[in-house]
């Protein structure tokens, strides 16, 4: 792709779509309230003080009698929609894999996502530092909330490293094979993958998602996010969309040329150029 990258609209969109995302997880009780409200009495209630005691805006009525009101009801819409847009309008930088399909760019606007996610973590942290140090009037949240980021950054980083084949691999072997048998090792590695990938799942199901989401378990601190209630979930969700993921550089990657790795490939030649302008070499 040859568009410049970068723009105003690469940032916004992102951002849009994690503010959103944000807003519906935080409020996901009143959802849950409402679309699939609890048999049992005592959860029901339970789930009911939580959602009002953590409501970002209890002064808003519900919509539909409900317990969602009309931003959480707003934000849950503009999710998918924020999420079409950006998938459909993001672009590919240079420094990144060339050879991508229209299908990676689910996993590429998940990376751009990350990278707000990023930013976001690294304000938590200097607002939580001006106040400790300057006003000497610390948060109670901050570091929680760094975890809680930190946590979605290391899981949907993962889906980014693997659209972009940036993950951990050893080719002492792969490179001596000839194609027709690397071929079959990435297709075993993506058999094993998708098998660990289900088991998990099949495994963990009812532990994750009735257990911990479901009945949307909180930190237990002064702040008191869902940490358990997410993080959990989002393993799982990870571990899928990366062997799916890992599925589509297979057949994308079929009938490419092999890449041939030598030591070279660890120089970065921006940072050799770098160290050369320094140090006032030619």
């Amino acid at each position: 792709m040859d568009e410049e990258t970068g723009g105003f609209w690469e940032w916004v969109i992102p951002l849009a779509f994690l503010i959103c995302t944000g807003w519906a997880i935080w409020h996901t009780p009143a959802y849950l309230l409402d679309f699939i409200p609890p048999d049992n009495p005592s959860l029901f209630d339970q789930m009911s003080e939580l959602h009002q005691r953590k409501d970002v805006t209890p002064g808003l009525p519900g919509l539909f009698g409900g317990f969602a009101d009309a931003l959480d009801w707003a934000a849950l819409v503009l999710i998918p929609i924020i999420f079409v847009i950006g998938c459909l309008n993001v672009k590919v930088a240079p420094m990144e894999y060339p050879h991508w399909r229209s299908i990676d760019r689910i996993a590429l606007f998940i990376g751009r996502v990350t990278m707000m996610m990023i930013i976001s973590m690294t304000g938590v942290m200097l607002y939580e530092v001006f106040l400790r140090y300057v006003i000497e009037a610390p948060t109670l949240w901050a570091n929680e909330l760094t975890l809680w980021i930190a946590g979605f950054v290391f899981m949907a980083s993962g889906i980014y490293a693997m659209q972009q084949r940036s993950h951990i691999r050893i080719f002492i072997i792969y490179d001596l094979a000839p194609r027709w048998m690397q071929k079959l090792f990435d297709t075993i590695s993506v058999v094993l993958l998708a098998v660990f990938a289900f088991f998990l799942v099949f495994g963990s199901y009812h532990q994750v998602f009735v257990t911990k989401f479901y009945k949307w378990e909180m930190f237990g601190t002064a702040f008191d996010p869902p940490i358990p209630a997410t993080m959990q979930p989002m393993v799982l969700i990870t571990i899928v969309l990366v062997a799916l993921q890992a599925f589509i550089n297979l057949i994308a990657d079929w009938n490419l040329e092999p890449t041939v790795h030598s030591a070279a490939d660890d120089i970065d030649e921006e940072e050799l150029e770098a160290i050369k302008r320094s140090v006032g070499s030619d």
